[in-house]
């Protein structure tokens, strides 16, 4: 079983940057793909973004790109989520994801094999 725990979340103003860490452990962390998910109050919980296993492949919600950037360093067994200029709107619990399966796929969170319990993140304006 693999579990994920991520940090990082807090309070921000818009326009300023976080960066969002997710501890994993158990299984072999180089063979999963991770991303990440959220989940604004009131709303469905939704693909940010995922990276495969290598690093090599890694895909973000169309409204992120090139504001939001996802890395991961299998030494550490952690993944990252690099968010800046932050928008109000971006304000969700942000949750870690595992699957066995692509990073491709898993933007799909029905592919989801493992979850965090999410850090909050909330951008004032």
């Amino acid at each position: 079983q693999v579990q994920l725990v991520e940090s990082g979340g807090g309070l921000v103003q818009a326009g300023d940057s976080l960066r969002l860490s997710c501890a994993a452990s158990g299984g072999t962390f180089s063979r999963y793909a991770m991303g990440w998910f959220r989940q604004a109050p009131g709303k469905e919980r939704e693909f940010v973004a995922t990276i495969s296993g290598g690093g090599t492949f890694r895909y973000y919600v169309e409204s992120m790109k090139g504001r939001f950037t996802i890395s991961r360093d299998n030494t550490k067994n952690t993944v990252y989520l690099q968010m800046n200029s932050l928008k109000p709107e971006a304000t969700a619990v942000y949750y870690c994801a595992a699957g066995t399966g692509s990073a491709q796929v898993m933007r799909d969170m029905k592919k989801v094999d493992y979850w965090g319990k999410g850090t909050l993140v909330t951008v004032s304006s």
